[in-house]
């Protein structure tokens, strides 16, 4: 049986090297939306009857009920560097603070277009 250390002595730098990009792709697959997901073009109407049923009651007309500073007006976005459907759909995905994740309720597409629908009204400044 080996110890840690004769385990780790044993481990060759680019065996390792291996190791950890597996663990990177392995994350980047369960937590966030696929690339090719992401290049399918949006539903923003679909966007926006998700929205209205999972995120309005928070974020009314883009606002935060809970963290007023933490909206999703455009400069808040940008801020907090959320001005991206691929950042927007990562924090609607695994949530963040208060923000509930909706991974397991909604699909990647549907994540992907409530993304394209908030940043496209936050840009029109939510009119």
């Amino acid at each position: 049986m080996y110890s840690l250390k004769q385990l780790w002595k044993s481990i060759k730098p680019l065996k390792l090297l291996y190791i950890l990009f597996f663990l990177l792709l392995l994350s980047n697959t369960v937590f966030l939306p696929s690339a090719s997901a992401m290049n399918i073009p949006a539903d923003i109407t679909n966007g926006e009857k998700i929205f209205k049923a999972n995120c309005a009651g928070c974020h009314i007309n883009g606002g935060n009920i809970i963290r007023r500073g933490k909206n999703l007006k455009l400069r808040a976005l940008k801020r907090y560097k959320m001005d991206s459907v691929e950042a927007i759909s990562a924090i609607v995905a695994n949530g963040k603070n208060n923000m509930s994740a909706y991974k397991d309720r909604l699909s990647v597409t549907e994540i992907r277009d409530v993304a394209a629908y908030v940043l496209g009204k936050a840009e029109t400044g939510w009119k």
